[in-house]
């Protein structure tokens, strides 16, 4: 997709997305999403399109490390729960608690029983978000090995996304068929009525981003509010005055 026409349609998704959240805080909903997929799906790229424009007292996007040694010991979900938000928030979720049915079970770092245990109680666990009124969505970023491959590649030469390739990420590239067993198999189970897995086709990023955003903005009760009536009163003082410094400071040269 060309440049000027995604940020055409992008703008156009993001006055909704503002729109959205005067609703969200209007009306003191609850929403969380779930940004889960493949490493290098683009789900980083898609949270920016919302953090970008909304305002970051009421919408944040978190990215839980891994767990330490004390929360290991907690029950698995009870990280995640303190996160969640109140009346008018939105919370984005780089990764959730589907680490667990994902690169926990592929990579070996839960037990045969820890992996039972979540397929067992996600379903529960995200029907009580849901009727105690969140409004959830789960967003499942899919993208072909052959994309993933070109992706990682890239990240590789690139000095400014290096960081977002750990140890993980290089070994997980040959269990790409085991992800793909992995995911078909927590779907299989934690695609319900209350909380589908939607799956967003991340082959083409801006393709993906425009995608997702106008279907969550679909998925929502239809909202519409009028823009506040704000004006900005003429200054008393005829001259604009300049912001000259005058206690001590140092000031940064001007090389630009």
């Amino acid at each position: 997709m060309k440049k000027k026409s995604y940020l055409a349609a992008l703008e156009k998704l993001q006055i909704k997305l503002c729109e959205m959240q005067r609703w969200v805080q209007q009306s003191d909903q609850r929403v969380v999403i779930v940004f889960e997929g493949r490493d290098t799906a683009g789900k980083g790229g898609a949270i920016n399109c919302f953090t970008q424009v909304l305002n970051p007292r009421f919408c944040r996007a978190v990215a839980l490390p891994k767990p330490n040694e004390r929360e290991r010991t907690q029950w698995y979900f009870q990280r995640y729960v303190a996160e969640l938000p109140a009346a008018g928030e939105i919370l984005l979720f780089d990764r959730s608690w589907y680490n667990r049915a994902g690169v926990e079970k592929v990579m070996g770092f839960c037990t045969d029983s820890e992996y039972k245990r979540f397929l067992e109680q996600t379903p529960v666990f995200e029907k009580m978000l849901v009727d105690d009124g969140i409004l959830l969505l789960k967003y499942w970023f899919s993208v072909d090995q052959e994309e993933q491959e070109a992706r990682f590649a890239e990240r590789m030469e690139n000095p400014m996304k290096r960081w977002k390739i750990s140890p993980i990420d290089i070994a997980a590239r040959e269990r790409y068929d085991d992800y793909t067993t992995a995911r078909d198999a927590f779907f299989k189970i934690t695609h319900t009525r209350h909380a589908p897995w939607l799956v967003v086709d991340a082959n083409d990023q801006r393709r993906a981003r425009l995608n997702m955003i106008a279907h969550l903005l679909d998925s929502l009760p239809k909202f519409v509010l009028p823009d506040a009536e704000l004006k900005l009163p003429p200054l008393k003082r005829r001259r604009l005055g300049k912001d000259v410094v005058g206690a001590k400071a140092i000031s940064v040269p001007a090389r630009y």
